[in-house]
């Protein structure tokens, strides 16, 4: 059978006057577009327009669910209770609901963003909280989630369908997390680094650590690159055009999952 991966980016992240990626450049070039919903980044207008030019593209599309935190992009810890987070996804995840059935189109998935995802990978509650969420509205959307976190394992038990991710453009630690961004190299840019990367994930799952140390990531299903890396537009393009020489189909997520 033939290897598939789907590859997504964090995209519509602008907001207002303040332009952040390189959306019109990276779109062709993905299969899945995770589109900020305003609580981190975004706005309505930009929502609108990432979808559709998702829609011209014929790109899938998800909800990109943040905590509330437009200064710090999503990025910090938040301590909210399972009511806060839950009124959040379903507010963040509707919305872009909206725009998607205005321009004809349904959501494929939902993967929180920064700080709500990396809690979400370790807390039961929390991962447990955003399942229950994005059940109330569709129970056929999928979760990207890390293959062995807390999310994946409840967003399974809970029947939810789970797209196993890693990340092209992300350092890893020996114990299969992300190096925080806050620490030298944490993120990748290099393209033939990053190539050479998620070959090897795809085929062997498994990625070298900031240690060089071996990590087993296991099935992946998603690859992820982050619209706001500097070499974002770099990275999708070499990237597709060598896992499709490597004979690796890539495709959206939906489509074989």
């Amino acid at each position: 059978m033939k290897r598939k991966i789907d590859i997504n980016c964090d995209l519509g992240e602008s907001y207002g006057h303040f332009k952040v990626g390189q959306d019109r450049l990276i779109m062709p070039y993905i299969t899945s577009a995770n589109i900020a919903c305003g609580f981190h980044a975004g706005d309505p207008l930009t929502m609108m327009r990432t979808v559709e030019l998702a829609k011209k593209f014929k790109i899938a599309i998800g909800a990109h669910p943040s905590y509330p935190d437009i200064i710090g992009f999503g990025r910090r810890e938040m301590k909210l209770t399972p009511e806060e987070i839950e009124s959040y996804i379903i507010y963040q995840v509707g919305a872009l609901q909206a725009f998607a059935k205005a321009s004809n189109l349904t959501l494929q998935h939902v993967k929180p963003h920064g700080a709500l995802y990396d809690m979400a990978t370790k807390d039961p509650n929390i991962s447990k909280t955003i399942v229950e969420a994005i059940q109330r509205l569709n129970t056929k959307l999928i979760i990207f989630a890390p293959p062995k976190s807390m999310m994946a394992k409840i967003g399974t038990k809970m029947g939810q369908r789970i797209a196993f991710e890693a990340f092209a453009d992300r350092a890893y630690n020996s114990d299969g997390t992300l190096v925080s961004r806050s620490k030298p190299n944490a993120v990748v840019e290099n393209p033939k680094l990053v190539v050479e990367r998620v070959i090897r994930m795809v085929n062997e799952g498994t990625v070298s650590a900031i240690n060089s140390k071996n990590v087993h990531l296991g099935e992946i299903h998603t690859i992820c690159v982050h619209g706001d890396t500097p070499t974002a537009f770099e990275l999708v393009k070499k990237l597709r055009i060598k896992l499709l020489a490597a004979k690796i189909e890539v495709k959206s997520v939906g489509t074989f999952l």
